[in-house]
């Protein structure tokens, strides 16, 4: 069994490209994996403890289960551990650091489904919450858009995070950054909302009318946009059992899985005007297919 860190990953300089097509390989694997929903367990408060489990399809012979969690108090507040297996004999192979795993791969699918979903005409992203999750979608992201598409992003201030944001990303050209000071500027004529906060008490932004046509939202976290539920198109998720348990679930408009759309059994949009979720709560499927990729790598 051997011990992976966080180290050891980071040394193989896996790219952001890479991250992406591993993501998009993993969905469209998804109905041949065995994949039960998270099991999350709350000592107190919203601190949680989420276990993720993933059989890989035959041809991988890889089951795996992450465990991830959030404790107040803990700088970085979320950690993961990795424990991966040769599936037909049963063989711990790995005990794996997961850190990295964890913010590439949620980067990672949230700009696969910026890319996927986006109306044909959007340039202007905004971003709320710019720790190290909205840090690796922004890299994600600019791997996979053209590189002469000028993108204006919006910014809402905290601190002094969207000037560093800002000056993370100044080397790209295409980019214009604006600081916005409040929920309603950041999401009024937005095409591409992108919140990675972690704790919302209450709803992001309560005038519905800001939301324009054609608009995607991406959640990462899920919190704090329940009225968007009520009265968006379309929500495409990751998975159905993530999302079953909402409390607005039976009144969605229309629900899809984004690996229906990426195995082109359904369309990314019906027009630019319809505006569209992305709940992507996260899948053990993409930890493990990210952790057999990087066993492989430093075993081969």
């Amino acid at each position: 069994m051997r011990h992976i860190t966080n180290e050891d990953i980071t040394n193989l300089s896996i790219s952001p490209t890479q991250c992406v097509e591993w993501v998009k390989e993993a969905f469209c694997m998804k109905y041949n994996a065995q994949l039960p929903p998270k099991i999350s367990l709350h000592p107190q408060g919203n601190d949680f403890f989420n276990t993720m489990p993933c059989l890989l399809p035959a041809s991988y012979d890889r089951f795996g289960v992450k465990i991830v969690s959030r404790i107040a108090g803990n700088k970085p507040s979320l950690h993961s551990d990795l424990l991966l297996y040769k599936a037909s004999t049963g063989e711990l192979l790995s005990f794996m650091d997961a850190d990295w795993i964890t913010q590439m791969r949620t980067g990672a699918v949230a700009a696969l489904a910026i890319h996927t979903l986006q109306s044909s005409t959007a340039s202007t992203y905004a971003f709320v919450g710019l720790g190290s999750t909205a840090i690796a979608t922004m890299q994600c992201l600019l791997a996979i858009l053209p590189t002469d598409k000028p993108i204006t992003c919006k910014l809402l201030r905290y601190k002094q995070q969207a000037e560093q944001f800002a000056q993370l990303f100044a080397e790209h050209t295409n980019l214009d950054f604006i600081v916005v000071d409040d929920h309603e500027d950041l999401v009024r004529d937005s095409d591409v909302i992108v919140s990675a906060v972690t704790e919302m008490p209450s709803l992001f932004c309560e005038n519905n009318d800001l939301y324009k046509e054609g608009v995607l939202l991406v959640p990462i976290h899920t919190r704090g946009f329940q009225n968007c539920d009520l009265f968006f198109d379309r929500i495409i998720a990751d998975d159905k059992a993530h999302v079953s348990g909402f409390k607005y679930f039976n009144q969605f408009k229309s629900f899809n899985e984004l690996s229906e759309v990426l195995l082109n059994r359904i369309p990314a949009r019906l027009s630019d005007n319809e505006r569209i979720i992305a709940y992507n709560i996260g899948l053990g499927l993409h930890d493990i297919y990210f952790a057999h990729h990087i066993y492989e790598r430093l075993t081969r």
